[in-house]
C-alpha cells in the first residue's frame, strides 16, 4: 500500500513521513509548495501520475485568529481542498483519511463529545473545517474523518514550544484555565491513522467519522505546569504559571470551554490503546532538549 500525505511539512503531516515505513507501508508526501490541494486542476495531475492507495489530507487553515479575516483562504484549503481530494478519491476509487478538529464545537457540552453530537462551530476555523467534513462525506464514500485536538510535536509552531520560549523570555505567565481540552503529540496521530490504514489492508471496512486524542484531559493551565515541570529535567525554567480565565486573554474569536473528545469508537473499531498524554509529552519535549 502506498499512502499519499497532502500538507506533508505540517505536525501530522511530518509524523507520518517518519513512521510509515517503519510499519510497512510506502509513502509519498507533498507539501503546500508541491501542491496546492485548492486547485482541483492541481489535485487530479499530481495524484494521478503517482501510485496511490490511499490518501491522507493534513493539509489545513490551521491559524484560528487570522482566519476571522482570511474566510476565504480557510475556506478554500478547509473546505474545497478535501472537496479536490474527495472527488479525485471517488474517481479513482481509493480511500481518503481526512484530518479534522475539535473547533467544529461549541464547547458547551459538559461532557465529552461523541462523533454523533451536532456541530456548532465558534468561529470560521472551525466552520470552515466542519465544511471540510461535509464535502468529504458527500463525495467520498470511502471516508475517514479523524477529529482530533491541541496538536503539538517538536517542529512547527504549537503551544508546547510556545511555552518553552516563554519560559525563557518571562518570569511569570498567565495561561488560560477555564478551557479543557485532550493534549495530542502529532506522533500519536500519525500511529492511529497507519492503525486505520492497516485495517484497510486487511480488508476491513472502516468508513466514518472518528475522534482520536492522547488518553486523559486537562486545561491550558495544567498543560504548561506540566510541560515546564517536565522540561525542567533538562534546564531550569525559574517561571511561574499563573491560571487565568479566558476573558482575562481576549481572542479574535472564542475558543471552546470543553474540547474533550469521547474516543469509545475508534479505540473499540481497531483495538487502539491511546496513552495518557503525560507520556507523549514526555517523548516531544526530550526530542526537542535533543535537537
Amino acid at each position: 500500500m502506498t499512502m499519499l500525505v497532502t500538507g506533508c511539512g505540517g505536525q501530522v503531516g511530518t509524523e507520518l513521513l517518519r513512521r510509515a515505513r517503519a510499519h510497512g507501508i510506502d509513502v509519498i508526501g507533498l507539501s503546500h509548495q508541491e501542491l496546492d490541494i485548492t486547485r482541483s486542476d492541481q489535485v487530479d495531475a499530481a495524484l494521478s501520475r503517482l501510485p496511490v492507495t490511499v490518501v491522507v489530507n493534513a493539509a489545513a487553515y490551521t491559524a484560528v485568529d487570522r482566519a476571522e479575516h482570511d474566510k476565504a483562504a480557510a475556506f478554500a484549503v478547509n473546505r474545497d481542498g478535501p472537496a479536490n481530494l474527495a472527488q479525485f478519491c471517488t474517481g479513482q476509487g481509493i480511500p481518503l483519511i481526512h484530518i479534522s478538529t475539535d473547533y467544529v464545537f461549541d464547547g458547551n457540552k459538559p461532557g465529552p463529545y461523541t462523533e454523533n453530537d451536532p456541530v456548532a462551530p465558534l468561529g470560521v476555523y472551525g466552520a470552515s473545517k466542519a465544511a471540510g467534513e461535509q464535502a468529504v462525506r458527500e463525495l467520498a464514500p470511502k471516508h475517514v474523518i479523524l477529529r482530533t485536538a491541541w496538536v503539538y510535536s517538536a517542529h512547527g509552531h504549537n503551544f508546547v514550544k510556545t511555552m518553552l520560549r516563554l519560559g525563557r523570555e518571562r518570569d511569570e505567565i498567565g495561561v488560560v484555565a477555564d478551557q479543557v481540552g485532550c493534549p495530542t503529540a502529532a506522533g500519536e496521530i500519525a500511529v492511529a491513522i497507519i492503525t486505520v490504514i492497516k485495517a484497510m489492508q486487511a480488508g476491513g471496512d472502516p468508513w466514518g467519522t472518528y475522534h482520536f486524542c492522547a488518553a486523559g484531559q486537562a486545561s491550558w493551565y495544567q498543560f504548561a505546569c506540566r510541560i515546564f515541570e517536565i522540561a525542567s529535567r533538562y534546564r531550569p525554567y525559574p517561571v511561574t504559571v499563573k491560571p487565568i480565565p479566558g476573558t482575562a486573554y481576549p481572542t479574535p474569536v472564542r475558543r471552546p470551554a470543553n474540547s474533550v473528545l469521547d474516543c469509545s469508537r475508534i479505540e473499540e473499531t481497531f483495538d487502539l490503546d491511546r496513552r495518557p498524554w503525560p507520556g507523549p509529552l514526555a517523548d516531544v519535549l526530550g526530542e526537542i532538549h535533543n535537537n
